[in-house]
């Protein structure tokens, strides 16, 4: 069980010196062994959760084996958030009560996303009910309010800065503690949000897009590896079994749709 007011110790983590670096866990042996390598907080990724589980990430058909795991995550000796996904129900009480179950174990904070099935955004009514019947439920648990459409946006597309700006707004009225903006990567659209909303940002760590060192010059509070630990490890073993039987392999780290295309295919097998 997480010791000590957990709450406050996590909100303390995103107003550091530097960004605080969260880890990725996708079952009990990814979790234990980010925690023993001194990492002060873990979350999960629900793409990862969702793989190995067979199902496609952002289905919520994983909200069984996302409570089992964060369940056995909260006897670590550090600090564990869940990823929670749109919260696997559209009820705002079913989702409040899943959230106190949680924190029941110790968990100290969610990641709830505003992207829907079949890439659609909630509307801001429907999000802002569920964040609130989140703190209702369980005013302990740090809120970390995801808004998509940056992580919708096709590639040649304009990202929906103002109306994400709008969307974390209406996430902080309602009682969100933090703003987690994925697929964001340009200076500018960081800046404007860091300035516009009052939230600690969270982005993910994109290879190539993004850099730890820049990202907290900007003022990036949160920097979260989301399911790249997942992926990278999908292609370490992938290539070690490749090397054992003298094959030699020169593909890349599966991307997040390479993951969730695997996935789907096998499940539309079955």
């Amino acid at each position: 069980m997480n010791r000590g007011g957990p709450l406050m110790n996590f909100r303390e983590l995103h107003y550091a010196d530097r960004p605080l670096i969260l880890p990725n866990a996708w079952d009990v042996a990814s979790g234990a062994a980010l925690a023993a390598a001194g990492f002060p907080a873990v979350g999960t990724t629900s793409l990862g959760v969702s793989a190995a589980a067979g199902e496609v990430d952002g289905s919520g058909a994983i909200r069984e084996q996302t409570v089992r795991l964060a369940r056995i995550l909260s006897a670590l000796p550090v600090m564990v958030t869940v990823d929670i996904e749109s919260g696997y129900s559209s009820d705002p009480g079913e989702v409040g009560a899943l959230v106190a179950e949680l924190a029941s174990f110790g968990i100290v904070g969610v990641n709830i996303e505003d992207g829907r099935p079949g890439e659609t955004l909630a509307t801001v009514a429907a999000q802002t009910d569920l964040i609130r019947a989140v703190k209702a439920a369980a005013p302990g648990v740090f809120v970390n309010a995801r808004s998509d459409g940056f992580w919708l946006t096709k590639p040649g597309e304009k990202p929906p800065l103002d109306d994400t700006v709008a969307r974390l707004n209406a996430y902080a009225e309602a009682g969100a503690d933090g703003g987690f903006v994925p697929g964001i990567a340009d200076d500018s659209d960081i800046t404007a949000v860091v300035t516009r909303v009052p939230l600690p940002l969270n982005v993910l760590q994109l290879p190539g897009r993004t850099d730890p060192a820049r990202l907290g010059d900007l003022g990036v509070r949160r920097i979260s590896s989301g399911g790249l630990l997942y992926r990278k490890a999908l292609h370490a073993a992938v290539t070690t079994a490749l090397d054992l039987a003298g094959r030699a392999s020169d593909q890349p780290v599966p991307s997040y749709h390479d993951v969730v295309g695997l996935v789907a295919d096998l499940k539309s097998r079955r």
